[in-house]
């Protein structure tokens, strides 16, 4: 495949899957669209052409030529300076890598992560929470994101990858909504009645199953295996966590259970006082699962596929 195939792949599958539907992602592209062709045309000369079929800022081909040809791709969840000369020394032993594949984001990537957050307001919405209530929780975290974002030496990798002539692309948000709609469906085909219910479903999913011989396996981190979980939403897409004023409002719009990647003390103390219940599905694992979806369908043109730092590969 050339990288313009699978950068394209992959944008396909993120909106085909999208928890949004494809719909209001067509009509998010139109209104990015529009807003481009307004500007002047100074304005224009900074705008990230791919904004106009990409509406993934955390996804990008960050490093190499579209039209270069790629038989084999070196993928791991973060892709740093160090995978980077990983790539290259098994090119010195005769296994030669034509693209790194991260799923965490770098370069433009990483300055883009707080854009993909707006996804979460949508989110919100189709649980119950007005639009209006939703957009005012996340406009404070999205700022505070975008501030944090400011002073990283983002660009580390892709220098790194210039330099060593190796194609760099990442894979984030499509790759989340990947894992977010597989766990959702999972969990809603199984009738989970108890928090019990789902981890055992979890540990059904081989990339959880590995995990937890590691110790990174899911855990209840809000409630018991003997709680009953009623509505339950796996929150596992729109760039990182979002404002921790939500809790109170999934709990009124009726959310009983969380099933989330990770959460921080500060969240999982909100969720607490709101009495909503979190399990920890794992975020390795869950990164995992969801580039293995996508690399799959990469994997099915002929490409070759080796894994690295931390991804689980598994194969369906």
């Amino acid at each position: 495949m050339k990288l313009k195939e699978i950068y394209d792949l992959i944008i396909k599958m993120g909106i085909e899957h999208d928890p949004r539907g494809t719909e209001a992602v067509q009509k998010q592209l139109a209104k990015e669209k529009k807003k481009i062709e307004e500007m002047k045309e100074e304005e224009k000369k900074e705008v990230d052409q791919d904004r106009l079929f990409n509406p993934y800022t955390d996804t990008r081909v960050l490093y190499g030529d579209p039209e270069r040809q790629v038989k084999r791709i070196l993928a791991g969840i973060d892709m740093e300076v160090g995978e980077v000369l990983l790539a290259d020394r098994l090119g010195e032993k005769g296994r030669p890598v034509d693209l790194m594949m991260a799923h965490h984001p770098e370069g433009k990537a990483t300055a883009g992560l707080y854009d993909v957050m707006h996804l979460q307001e949508d989110l919100l919405a189709r649980l119950g929470v007005p639009i209006n209530v939703a957009e005012g929780i996340m406009a404070g975290r999205i700022a505070e994101v975008r501030r944090g974002l400011l002073p990283l030496n983002h660009n580390r990798a892709v220098d790194a990858a210039r330099l060593l002539d190796i194609p760099l692309l990442c894979c984030h948000t499509p790759a989340d909504n990947m894992v977010t709609e597989f766990v959702q469906k999972k969990i809603d085909e199984n009738n989970c009645e108890t928090l019990g219910d789902i981890i055992k479903v979890l540990k059904e999913i081989p990339e959880y199953a590995e995990a937890v011989k590691t110790g990174a396996g899911p855990t209840i981190v809000v409630g018991s295996k003997e709680r009953r979980a009623g509505k339950v939403f796996v929150d596992m897409t729109g760039g990182t966590s979002g404002s921790e004023d939500a809790y109170a409002r999934l709990a009124t719009a009726g959310v009983g259970t969380l099933v989330v990647m990770h959460i921080s003390e500060k969240h999982r103390k909100e969720a607490e006082k709101n009495h909503v219940n979190v399990i920890i599905a794992g975020h390795m694992a869950s990164d995992s699962l969801g580039m293995n979806l996508i690399l799959d369908e990469i994997a099915k043109q002929g490409v070759e596929i080796l894994t690295c730092s931390g991804l689980i590969r598994v194969q369906r």
